[in-house]
């Protein structure tokens, strides 16, 4: 169960539109790849250190988690990084959205954008049902299709001139594989603690320790998959908004028309759970409507909609992976303390009981 709330809360539209991946692993070449393993590694031990803490303070909700870990005035500031981080969100899916109608269904971009936002608002009118129900149903779909897509083109024969474009592309500041890996690792962990957290209170510790690490292990094994994929028709993905698609029609036409779909309906799940969570937030704060606040919020997001998919990938993401690395090294380094902690009774006792015996 934690292993697929970890998949479901990391892999976005921005991970099955391949544009994340090319930005954080496939523009730094060979560096990218080492990324890509150092992300798995990130991932799996991160995610056990979230859940062996959650269990140790038995906390299940990410706001007490943030003040065990940060304090109450820096948790509070966190928090509305956070909320923020929801609203651009919301912005980037219908951004997305226009990508795709524009790039591959050849459509106006402001009919795509304008679709998600219906559609969200069809769903989230509906109530929380609508959250549920579109979490359940996509996000299995989307992650088995993304692995066949991802797998077929990454370990199916390469034509000539894929490998000629591999060989003669120069990759741009390739030292700074690492430092793109962390953020990357950061910015996607601060989202999922959030859900993951919630988990506190439903398995045992041992059970949940291992489906966060495994649920990380997998999620960086998709990221290498996508990497591998991608990697094969460079440079023609650095052209496109969403470049999973172009290497899903590299497959098939069909393969390309399911991805499309499948793709456009991640980015409606991502858009519903940012929307959702910000609205919820907004409605708090000001003691609006729930019904107000979310076609308040989702209007005031068209604008910055109309940028470039890339360009709020490119800005966004790492700007919040900066956030992302506060959360991150304030959990390994509460959880460092926590098991120093353990460690020294521990020691502690087997000397007083020796001495006892003696």
């Amino acid at each position: 169960m934690v292993i697929f709330a970890y998949l479901g809360a990391v892999i976005g539209a921005g991970f099955a539109s391949g544009q994340e991946v090319v930005q954080f692993f496939v523009s730094y070449g060979d560096g990218g790849l080492w990324g890509a393993l150092a992300a798995t590694l990130l991932f799996g031990l991160s995610g056990a250190l979230l859940m062996h803490r959650a269990h140790y303070f038995k906390i299940s909700r990410y706001q007490a988690l943030f003040s065990t870990i940060m304090g109450h005035r820096m948790s509070l500031a966190v928090d509305a990084g956070l909320g923020l981080f929801l609203f651009l969100g919301i912005s980037t899916m219908f951004s997305a959205s226009g990508a795709v109608f524009y790039e591959h269904l050849y459509l106006p971009k402001n009919g795509g954008i304008m679709a998600a936002y219906l559609v969200v608002a069809a769903f989230l009118l509906w109530g929380k049902r609508g959250l549920v129900f579109s979490y359940n149903i996509l996000v299995p779909l989307k992650i088995v299709l993304l692995m066949g897509v991802a797998g077929w083109v990454a370990f199916g024969p390469a034509s000539p001139d894929d490998s000629s474009a591999v060989l003669t592309y120069v990759y741009p500041e390739s030292r700074y594989w690492m430092l793109s890996c962390v953020l990357y690792v950061a910015y996607n962990f601060s989202l999922a603690m959030v859900v993951l957290t919630e988990y506190q209170s439903i398995g045992s510790r041992e059970n949940s320790i291992k489906g966060a690490w495994w649920g990380g292990v997998l999620l960086g094994m998709l990221v290498l998959l996508t990497y591998l994929a991608l990697s094969k028709h460079l440079p023609a993905v650095l052209h496109y908004e969403v470049p999973m698609l172009y290497v899903a029609g590299q497959v098939s036409i069909t393969a390309k028309h399911v991805y499309t779909l499948v793709l456009w309906m991640g980015i409606i799940t991502t858009a519903i759970a940012n929307t959702y969570g910000f609205a919820q937030r907004f409605s708090a704060f000001t003691g609006l409507n729930y019904r107000l606040c979310l076609i308040l919020c989702m209007t005031m997001a068209l604008p910055l909609s109309m940028k470039s998919f890339s360009q709020l990938v490119g800005y966004i993401y790492p700007l919040f992976g900066l956030l992302g690395l506060l959360i991150l090294g304030a959990l390994w380094l509460g959880a460092g303390k926590d098991m120093g902690r353990d460690l020294y009774y521990n020691v502690m006792k087997q000397i007083v009981g020796q001495g006892g015996k003696r």
